[in-house]
């Protein structure tokens, strides 16, 4: 009785020690007697609150523990349990509980490397691809057959009349210890098991359970952790898993076999003996996982080395290295590579087998596959078929059909011609072309008559073989190509082909018809033949002359046409359109006015234009003349010699074309007006822009100065005045290359004689422009003496030819 009532005593301080931390880690003043492996998570949740309402973290709170009499083990223990906790649900909180009814399972950390094996063993891969890891799913209804053990913790409801609800770990002893109902053991049972008789206990303390007035629900909220161990892996030694995992779980976190593990032989040992034998390609290849059973504690995988691995390669779906077992034979192997591709050569497989010495070749015929059995080290290839046919025939040409047939001992060839539906209308039947080949596989040309094959000559209508390529000849493949050419006031020039019976009116209608431009004049050239040279007629073509009615496509006179005739439809005499040209800026009536004569000057349409205005600058009349595409070509025609790397020309022609569109012909009003036959009153063009410059009195000053600037004039005033007043020139400034550019558009440059520069006069509405000064390169001291030695060596030369 003494010993009964010590060990209450003692389970009492054990649980009060251990209630006392799960209060107030600060406040207890004896911590020895703790043991942490006691306490449930929810004791564990509260410590990590305590800590951090108090704001400090577990290793602060180590030397305070440790002097209310904690034992450094226990502590460590301690910080373990608290690291490895996520939740701070108390089983008191039952709203809390019931929002987050999801089975839990203990963090578990395996640390997995790639597997570096053969990618071509087949299975490998399987181990190394992340979303494949078998690991058991948390949210599906508990197995009926699950084992509680040590570690699983249950959720235990009574709901009805009368209400309980609490998650009750299982014991280290393996029994759960429910409120007002006692313990009860059930490690080692079934969930359902486990079930049954919980609930008869809880029956016998709540009687309205008994009654049907209540309900009991008992369910596994948190899945134990169990230690296996797997031997022959690449990763091999004791895991940490979950309860639920299964042996395929735990092969994909020992990284699966080893260098020379089996893939089919796996051994699954509990209590010591075998439980079952694994078969990874049951899975691989059928989807199969009846071998994927789930584990128990102290589960040992072991994984031996294979007993026979056989190479297959080449025109297979699968090709890599496969493992076999006794008794498989090759067909076995090519179901494992998911059989033959399409471009495979089934007839026979080659192999390479090793003896005792050397190597041996074999080949297994189609008709051994189900019987050979394949010996460790075999390399069976696979290869492709041959690319040939063996009833192959072609016919092209003129037949309804050309394409390739299937040919048949005794097909002529009056059968294959039948089976392209029949020679077309243009088939020439007096001639048809075998290309065949020999037996040497050079090839030989054989001639047939159509006409009599087809009206049934057995000689003619010759036997065929596999691989002939029949040609049937066309009319048209004879006939040359005509053409006939049509150029002048027609809408559509060009090149046409000709057909027989073709007339001046069908071809200008299929030409497009005459342009309104066309006159009456037609030119027909015909080449001329002969089989004879004529000496005396040196005539190249003949040509015909025909007066047509230009406003009528159908001529009354309808001259036949033949092949390679040139036709040009002639332009009338006097034929031009209105164009005109433009006049802008001090004049009376801006705009655009017709040239109506061809010789219209300048004078003409400024006087058409109403005149001058009173602000017009007269000298400050100019014309802008587009630059025309033929005075592009003539620059891009002319050879300066400057070699083809040279860019100046280049960049003359790309200015031209992209900066320049005008050329500038500056105008002396002041002369036109005394006489009209001054050379400045110069004839317009098309396209022409006459402008006339308002009088202003400002001098524009730009380039490399100081300051860009508009200085009033001044009569009287010189050049350098100007370039006085903005500050003078800048240190780049080319002062003697200086010029200006008066209001016309005329340009004069600055001047220099015996060493006194003329600089150019100005005028109101002139612009200075000074320009910069190009760098010119210094010549060192290294390329000086380069000369000086160059200069000495052609001094000695011609001293040396002089002395002759």
């Amino acid at each position: 009785m003494k010993k009964i009532i010590t060990i209450i005593v003692l389970f009492v301080a054990l649980t009060q020690s251990s209630a006392m931390l799960a209060q107030d880690l600060f406040k207890g003043s004896d911590l020895s007697t703790i043991q942490v492996d006691n306490l449930s998570d929810n004791d564990i949740a509260k410590v990590k609150s305590q800590l951090q309402s108090n704001n400090i973290t577990i290793e602060q709170a180590e030397p305070m523990a440790l002097g209310k009499g904690m034992s450094a083990g226990e502590f460590s223990k301690l910080k373990t349990r608290i690291a490895a906790s996520k939740s701070n649900i108390s089983t008191t909180d039952n709203s809390a509980m019931a929002k987050d009814s999801g089975r839990k399972q203990e963090e578990i950390l395996n640390t997995k490397n790639k597997s570096n094996l053969d990618p071509l063993i087949f299975g490998s891969e399987l181990f190394d691809n992340p979303t494949l890891n078998f690991e058991p799913n948390l949210k599906l209804a508990t197995p009926v057959n699950y084992i509680l053990g040590p570690g699983d913790e249950l959720q235990v409801s009574v709901y009805g009349v009368q209400e309980f609800n609490a998650s009750i770990p299982v014991s280290i002893e393996g029994k759960v210890s429910i409120q007002y109902v006692g313990e009860i053991p059930v490690a080692g049972m079934s969930i359902e098991a486990a079930t049954q008789k919980i609930r008869s206990a809880i029956a016998r303390v709540y009687s309205t359970v008994s009654s049907g007035q209540s309900q009991v629900s008992i369910s596994l909220s948190r899945i134990r952790t169990i230690k296996i161990t797997i031997i022959g892996s690449k990763q091999p030694g004791n895991y940490s898993i979950s309860s639920l995992a299964t042996v395929y779980n735990a092969l994909f976190l020992g990284g699966g076999p080893g260098t020379n593990g089996s893939y089919r032989n796996i051994e699954l040992l509990r209590d010591n003996k075998v439980y079952r034998t694994i078969d990874i390609y049951h899975f691989l290849v059928n989807g199969d996982q009846s071998d994927n059973v789930g584990l128990k504690d102290n589960d040992v995988i072991r994984i031996p080395a294979y007993s026979q691995r056989v190479t297959l390669e080449g025109q297979v779906k699968r090709p890599g290295i496969f493992e076999m077992k006794k008794g498989e034979t090759f067909a076995d192997l090519l179901t494992f590579a998911s059989g033959f591709t399409d471009l495979a050569y089934t007839a026979s497989v080659n192999v390479s087998q090793k003896t005792s010495k050397e190597y041996k070749v074999r080949d297994i015929k189609s008709s051994e596959f189900n019987t050979y059995k394949p010996l460790a080290g075999d390399i069976f290839r696979v290869t492709k078929i041959l690319n040939r046919f063996e009833n192959r025939i072609t016919i092209n040409g003129a037949v309804f059909r050309p394409d390739v047939y299937s040919f048949f001992e005794g097909m002529r060839i009056a059968d294959l011609i039948t089976k392209a539906d029949g020679l077309k209308e243009d088939a020439y039947s007096k001639r048809a072309r075998i290309v065949r080949l020999k037996s040497d596989l050079t090839t030989e040309i054989v001639n047939v008559n159509l006409e009599k094959a087809l009206n049934g000559d057995a000689e003619a209508n010759i036997s065929l073989r596999k691989e002939d390529v029949v040609t049937i000849y066309s009319i048209l493949d004879f006939v040359e190509e005509y053409k006939i050419t049509i150029d002048g006031e027609i809408k559509n020039p060009g090149i046409y082909n000709f057909d027989e019976g073709l007339t001046l009116n069908d071809f200008l209608v299929q030409a497009g018809g005459l342009t309104g431009s066309a006159s009456k004049r037609v030119e027909i050239a015909r080449m001329i033949m002969s089989d004879q040279i004529d000496d005396n007629n040196p005539a190249k073509a003949e040509l015909f002359n025909i007066e047509i009615t230009p406003d009528n496509n159908e001529q009354a006179k309808n001259f036949e046409l033949l092949p390679f005739d040139v036709i040009n439809i002639r332009r009338m005499a006097v034929y031009e359109r209105p164009q005109m040209v433009t006049i802008r800026g001090a004049v009376n009536y801006e705009g655009k006015y017709v040239l109506a004569n061809k010789k219209d000057k300048i004078y003409d349409v400024i006087q058409r234009a109403g005149g001058l205005t009173s602000v017009a600058n007269v000298e400050g009349v100019k014309i802008k003349r587009p630059i025309q595409t033929k005075q592009i070509e003539d620059v891009e025609n002319v050879n300066l010699n400057l070699g083809k790397k040279d860019s100046i020309q280049n960049k003359l022609v790309d200015k031209l074309k992209n900066e320049i569109k005008f050329a500038t012909i500056p105008v002396d009003w002041k002369s036109i007006a005394k006489d009209q036959l001054s050379n400045t009153n110069v004839i317009l063009f098309p396209g022409d822009e006459i402008e006339v410059a308002t009088f202003t009195e400002g001098v524009k000053v730009s380039g490399n100065v100081v300051l860009t600037s508009e200085i009033p004039y001044e009569k009287g005033r010189s050049f350098g005045y100007y370039l006085d007043a903005v500050g003078g020139v800048d240190g780049k400034a080319w002062k003697k290359k200086a010029y200006v550019i008066y209001p016309n558009g005329k340009a004069a440059v600055t001047s220099s004689f015996l060493f006194i520069r003329s600089y150019p006069k100005v005028k109101p509405g002139s612009q200075i422009i000074v320009p910069e000064k190009p760098e010119v390169k210094k010549t060192g001291l290294a390329e000086i003496i380069g000369f000086a030695g160059v200069l000495a060596s052609v001094a000695g030369v011609v001293i040396a030819v002089l002395r002759r």
